[in-house]
């Protein structure tokens, strides 16, 4: 199955969180924290969204920050995705 976003919608998938710290401790699950960041993974067409001109600037690949709560999260073939739109979209991390 494939997920196509429609309008301004994007299509992320949380990074995995660090399972050793930088000096090479070993983290259990439970002392791993979620990291914020998330891979796109498909990006909507953009558009006119609620009358006003949305152009898409997130591609995938990209390594973005969602606000805490923003989006909807759907399984698919066991991977977890979350749907949110562009504007939910805090800031695109560079390396």
């Amino acid at each position: 199955m494939k997920l196509n976003p429609l309008a301004d919608r994007v299509i992320v998938k949380q990074i995995e969180a660090e399972e050793t710290t930088k000096s090479g401790i070993i983290l259990t699950s439970a002392a791993q924290e979620k990291p914020q960041i998330f891979e796109v993974i498909a990006v909507g067409p953009g558009g006119v969204v609620d009358g006003h001109d949305v152009e898409m600037t997130v591609e995938v690949g990209d390594r973005v920050i969602t606000g805490k709560y923003s989006g909807t999260q759907v399984k698919v073939d066991d991977v977890e995705y979350t749907i949110v739109r562009q504007s939910d979209i805090l800031a695109i991390v560079e390396d």
